[in-house]
Parts: structure tokens; sequence; C-alpha cells
């Protein structure tokens, strides 16, 4: 039990960054993971480079209706697999005779074990979750980061990139200046007025 903060500190350096700096913030991780491909293309140093997906959520799709069918279908064929490995692991440590017979036992006591223990499952739920689905954990957006001191170079071979992307996110930038500044200017104007 003492060593799980001592890994919990070595894992939060290595996903950590000491002074990160935002590059730039993309859609899909589709686009960030090219971002970077192209930052390690050009040899930056990638190591201090960190992708960050925020506003996490689940997304399930429902794949189709679970039947007591496809659930034991499902059981006998992970119990036939489970079969042959044993059969194979003893085919490797006894000697060849009887070999087909220990197979085909193996295969169908495995057989057995695997509807038996689907239906057990499939009927210890109630009925509660008939369907079957894959689901995922995705991001909103997908934002680069950086160490500060490698931000001005990262952020002028992103340019070479996509010059399109790049007079957007300066263009961005510049807006977002310019209405700080107007802030700042209206908070000063308010209380020259004010005295």
């Amino acid at each position: 039990m003492s060593t799980q903060p001592h890994l919990a500190a070595r894992m939060e350096n290595r996903l950590g960054l000491e002074y990160p700096v935002s590059l730039s913030t993309y859609d899909t991780y589709a686009e960030a993971q090219r971002a970077v491909d192209f930052l390690a293309d050009k040899e930056f140093p990638v190591e201090d480079v960190m992708i960050v997906g925020t506003d996490l959520k689940q997304v399930e799709r429902v794949s189709g209706r679970l039947t007591t069918r496809k659930v034991l279908l499902g059981g006998l064929l992970s119990g036939i697999w489970i079969g042959v490995f044993v059969g194979v692991i003893f085919a490797m440590f006894d000697g060849g005779e009887g070999l087909l017979q220990r197979m085909v036992s193996t295969v169908l006591i495995g057989a057995v074990f695997g509807l038996v223990w689907a239906w057990l499952g499939y009927r210890s739920t109630g009925g509660e979750r008939d369907f079957t689905s894959v689901s995922q954990v995705v991001a909103s957006r997908y934002e680069v980061l950086t160490e500060h001191r490698h931000a001005q170079r990262a952020r002028e071979l992103l340019d070479e990139l996509d010059p399109m992307r790049a007079a957007q996110e300066k263009l961005r930038r510049s807006q977002a200046q310019a209405r700080a500044e107007q802030e700042r200017m209206d908070r000063e104007q308010g209380g020259q007025t004010a005295t």
C-alpha cells in the first residue's frame, strides 16, 4: 500500500507538463494527433507535448436486441474456445495416446460450461438489459499543449501545417486581446467618471 502514492506521483509527473501552454484546440482526436505527428516529423521535442480531451461524455451505441438464443450461442462459442485451449495445454504436457478423445472431451466440457455460465448470467439480470451495445468515452474538444519554452516554435510549425487555421487562430487571439483591452478601458473610464 505504501508504494501507491509513489506510483501515483510518478504517473502524474509523466502525464503533466511543468508550465503548459495551449497551442490549439481541435474538434476531433484525429486532427490533434495529426498536429502532434506533424511536430514530430519536424523534429520538435514532442515529449513536451500533451493532448487533452475536454468535456468528456460516454457514448453508447446499441447494436442489437439480446435474446436467450444469442446469449446461449455466445456462451457455447466461448466455452468451445476454452475447451480447445485446455485441450491444447493437456496435449503439450501429455503423451500422444488418446489425444483426440481428450480434445473432444475438453471441448465438450468447455461448451457445456460456457452454456450454463452464460445462461445463469443472463437469467440473473432479470431482463433489465436486453440489448447489446458498444460504448466509448469521447471528448468534445482536444487541446494540444506544450511546455512554455517551446510554445513559439510549435506555433510556427503548426502555422506551416495549416496556414488557413493559423490565420483564423491569430484573428481569434487578436479579437480576444482587443476585447480585453476594451474592457480594461471601460473599467478605467467607469472609475474616472465616479470620482
